[in-house]
């Protein structure tokens, strides 16, 4: 079992229905829990079609947001940035131009540069991820595509052929760098510039 707490440390506050769910499992059900949380959200926000946006969210010229997606207050995303839902941005994410995020949760404080890939990913709090990073959420080489993930020592099986990573608060990931389907970093993790990340063969 993987404590999803023991990485990101505000997830039972923001999320508090998902406690005995694991974090590919978030994921899977990322589309319900959103449509319920939009059902709460106060007047701060403009919604329509179940896109969610906080009145203090920049959003620059050319970005396209499709599927269910909830951009908090004081979010800032780039120009040509491409947001396909469902997607929960929390308060001061800032999304670089001409990057890609994909049925993903990115937690407050969290920057994507700009050329960056994330897929199917829980990113926690105050995370840098550098220019061209990429969190691959599918295992187009192999034959079975199933994702497994390593957590002290232990092999789990997500039972999923899509997940990309988990990502603990205050990590850095470098530029170029590659996160491998089923990636989980502890904690103030440092990804150095194009490192190649493979928990699990």
């Amino acid at each position: 079992m993987v404590e999803i707490e023991n990485y990101i440390e505000n997830i039972k506050i923001k999320f508090p229905l998902t406690e005995d769910l694991q974090p590919w499992e978030i994921i899977d059900n990322l589309e319900n829990i959103l449509l319920q949380k939009i059902k709460v959200l106060d007047n701060n926000y403009k919604i329509e079609n179940n896109i969610a946006i906080h009145k203090t969210a920049i959003i620059e010229q050319g970005v396209i947001l499709k599927g269910t997606v909830i951009i908090s207050e004081n979010c800032f995303i780039g120009a040509h940035a491409y947001l396909r839902g469902p997607i929960f941005l929390s308060k001061s994410v800032k999304v670089g131009p001409s990057s890609e995020i994909k049925q993903s949760i990115i937690f407050d404080n969290a920057a994507i540069a700009h050329f960056n890939y994330i897929g199917n990913s829980i990113i926690g709090q105050n995370i840098n991820f550098e220019a061209g990073s990429i969190c691959a959420n599918h295992y187009n080489e192999r034959q079975n595509k199933n994702i497994w993930v390593t957590q002290n020592g232990t092999i789990i099986d997500t039972k999923t052929e899509e997940f990309g990573s988990l990502v603990g608060d205050n990590s850095k990931i470098g530029a170029n760098a590659v996160l491998s389907p089923g990636t989980i970093l502890e904690k103030c993790s440092i990804v150095k510039r194009l490192d190649l990340i493979e928990q699990t063969k």
